[in-house]
């Protein structure tokens, strides 16, 4: 990819273009680190850029910008530019090709403001960043207050770039996010949502989850788990403090490549304990907490604009995760059930995260459940699906019962039978159900 972007900075400036790598890529090789993409600015205009290289796509023309395709990558090539105005509070109002300088100073920090010509092997850091980088601080370009007025998301992004590359703010740029912090309420749910999870994602979530706590941004975007400072927990198995310090220490306990429903998962698996907490005879509880939580977690997917995938996991496991201490006591048929769910692992873990954030640590249910699933799994119980022998329509003619949930959970009772080996046939089936329905006994959901 690299190599490819060098390319097309080579032909631009043949063509008789400035042309360089700008941005992050710059940034992340003076990092020693490998860039995730290759962003190119140039003096040549949308126009020229789209004679000059064969397959490109006008991703944001108006704005100066190409996406060009060469060797299966992408790259963003944009115009040296000046912006004039952000009255949306996100998109310049006007743009104004210009200078690399000038197109330097209307980017974010300074990190993020050089260029490098990979021809020449030449940086050209026109606001500062190479010493900000190598001093550990990042600092917005020029007056603070104007460039985060220009997009407020860089409120978000500022604690997400100080926290992934270990930096300091710079005082200036601390000031400016403390004061304009209730600023982040005007952007998107949706762009939000795409930034949370860039700093959810990153192995130094929990710091910037920390730095959103500080700078009061949490309790505008998530007052669901800042609610939760002062809520205490029974000290026999909390003796780490409230329920807040706790989420945060599960948190602490994630993998770095955890999945990011797993980790969204942790944030707000306790956020049922505010609306839930209890004091009754000296004991406290957090009666139905689980329940709760699957609410909060759901009204936050919906906040966020997040797909029906990911809020879906985050609610089954956030739903779940105190089943974990009722499987050995499960039928066999619940616990086959529980093990088939594509997320089971994903819970598995969340149990381990939860157990770990705990003072005092107990993982002893951690590893019977683990090597009861181990053992499911070798024996090759959990490969294959048992079909149903029977279906609704089935049932009604039979017995000649009425649509309902009661046609549900007798299917349910007949396929908790089936998984335990208990019912093979079809006519095995028919006869367990008739001896149920003959004594008037209703079926009971065993979920």
């Amino acid at each position: 990819m690299e190599k490819t972007a060098n390319k097309i900075v080579k032909k631009l400036q043949k063509a008789g273009f400035l042309a360089y790598l700008a941005g992050g890529s710059v940034r992340d090789m003076l990092m020693q680190k490998e860039p995730k993409d290759y962003d190119i600015a140039t003096s040549a205009t949308p126009d020229e850029i789209e004679k000059l290289l064969k397959k490109t796509i006008p991703i944001g023309k108006e704005f100066g910008v190409i996406l060009a395709i060469e060797n299966d990558h992408h790259f963003e090539i944009a115009t040296f530019r000046s912006d004039s105005g952000y009255s949306d509070g996100r998109r310049p109002d006007a743009i104004y090709f210009t200078s690399p300088k000038k197109d330097a100073l209307r980017r974010d920090f300074t990190i993020n403001g050089m260029f490098y010509d990979p021809i020449k092997n030449k940086i050209l850091d026109f606001v500062g960043g190479e010493e900000d980088l190598k001093n550990g601080i990042l600092r917005f370009i020029g007056n603070p207050y104007e460039r985060i007025q220009e997009d407020k998301l860089r409120i978000l992004r500022a604690v997400r770039f100080k926290n992934r590359f270990n930096l300091k703010y710079d005082p200036e740029t601390s000031k400016a996010l403390t004061k304009n912090a209730k600023f982040i309420r005007e952007v998107s749910r949706e762009r939000i949502g795409e930034e949370f999870n860039k700093i959810l994602n990153d192995s130094s979530r929990i710091q910037a989850v920390e730095d959103l706590i500080d700078l009061r941004i949490l309790e505008d975007l998530i007052p669901e788990v800042t609610a939760l400072k002062d809520i205490p927990q029974p000290i026999k198995y909390h003796q780490e403090g409230g329920v807040l310090t706790h989420t945060l220490m599960v948190m602490q306990e994630l993998k770095k490549d955890a999945d990011i429903a797993l980790i969204w998962a942790a944030l707000l698996h306790d956020t049922g304990k505010r609306p839930t907490f209890l004091r009754k005879a000296d004991r406290i509880h957090f009666d139905g907490h689980a329940e709760k939580s699957l609410e909060f977690s759901q009204e936050i997917g919906r906040r966020f604009r997040f797909n029906n995938v990911l809020k879906s996991k985050i609610g089954w496991l956030v739903e779940n995760h105190m089943r974990i201490a009722q499987i050995i006591e499960m039928r066999l048929a619940q616990r086959i059930k529980l093990f088939m769910n594509p997320w089971f692992e994903d819970l598995l873990e969340l149990h381990r995260c939860d157990e770990s954030g705990s003072i005092p640590v107990d993982l002893s249910l951690y590893y019977k459940v683990k090597k009861e699933y181990e053992k499911f799994k070798s024996e090759k119980l959990l490969t294959t699906p048992i079909k149903p022998l029977l279906n609704g329509n089935e049932l009604i003619e039979k017995f000649n019962l009425k649509r309902g949930p009661e046609i549900g959970k007798y299917l349910n009772l007949i396929h908790e039978e089936q998984l335990e080996g208990k019912i093979k046939t079809k006519k095995a089936a028919f006869i367990f159900l008739e001896k149920i329905i003959e004594k008037g006994s209703n079926p009971v959901n065993s979920e």
